[in-house]
């Protein structure tokens, strides 16, 4: 079952998206009341689709709570994820200045609430607070420069290569890695199949490199090695 309606007004989730997203950071408190107007709270399921490649309409999503996966498919029907999305995170941005369609697909990962803005007017808004079309472009040129590594890494490095560099950049120097998404979603983000992955990282194990605690937990045992495979 799912719940939507319209938002105004402090304390409600409208006002907590544009509190939680950089890109509302400088509104005053008379656009924000204006933004809020145009706001549309709507709650999904995990596996809910948000959004389709091939939609149409102009819309900016705000995640508000939850976590978002955007994908594509081939036509051999392979999926490809190019991120996930946290609370605070946007999506859908472009479709604010194009007319095409969108060429991705959304899917709530977990039980995940959205604010839906209306494209066009936010548009109109952006027009008077032109900070807003600033900070989108910042935001755009983040997910540039993370599509062009992830373009880098699949046509330049192997799949030991891969597996060893992202386990390196989502330890973020530390010892334990707690995946956020499924070993099947971070496989497909990395470009291979689950049963590659879980075999690198069975690998990795027997080598002594890391060690796998359940299925949402890794530990790095010896950087170093994994450093040397990363950088081949």
């Amino acid at each position: 079952m799912v719940n939507h309606h319209c938002s105004h007004g402090q304390g409600h989730p409208g006002r907590t998206c544009m509190t939680k997203v950089p890109i509302f950071s400088n509104l005053s408190p008379e656009e924000m009341t204006e933004i809020a107007q145009i706001i549309t709270d709507r709650h999904y399921e995990k596996g809910e689709t948000i959004y389709l490649s091939g939609d149409t309409e102009k819309r900016l999503y705000v995640i508000n709570n939850g976590k978002v996966k955007i994908s594509r498919v081939s036509e051999a029907g392979k999926e490809q994820i190019i991120r996930i999305l946290h609370p605070g995170d946007f999506m859908g941005e472009l479709s604010l200045f194009t007319p095409v369609p969108v060429n991705s697909n959304a899917e709530a990962l977990e039980p995940t609430d959205l604010c839906i803005i209306d494209g066009s007017k936010l548009a109109q808004i952006i027009l008077k607070v032109p900070g807003i079309a600033v900070k989108i472009v910042e935001e755009l040129s983040q997910r540039l420069q993370s599509a062009e590594n992830l373009i880098e890494a699949l046509g330049l490095h192997n799949v030991e290569q891969r597996v060893a560099d992202t386990l390196l950049r989502m330890s973020e120097g530390q010892d334990e890695i707690k995946l956020t998404i499924s070993k099947k979603d971070l496989a497909a983000h990395m470009g291979m199949s689950q049963e590659t992955l879980s075999r690198k990282l069975s690998y990795f194990q027997d080598m002594g490199w890391i060690k796998q605690i359940g299925q949402r937990k890794i530990l790095i045992q010896d950087r170093e090695n994994l450093r040397a495979i990363a950088s081949i």
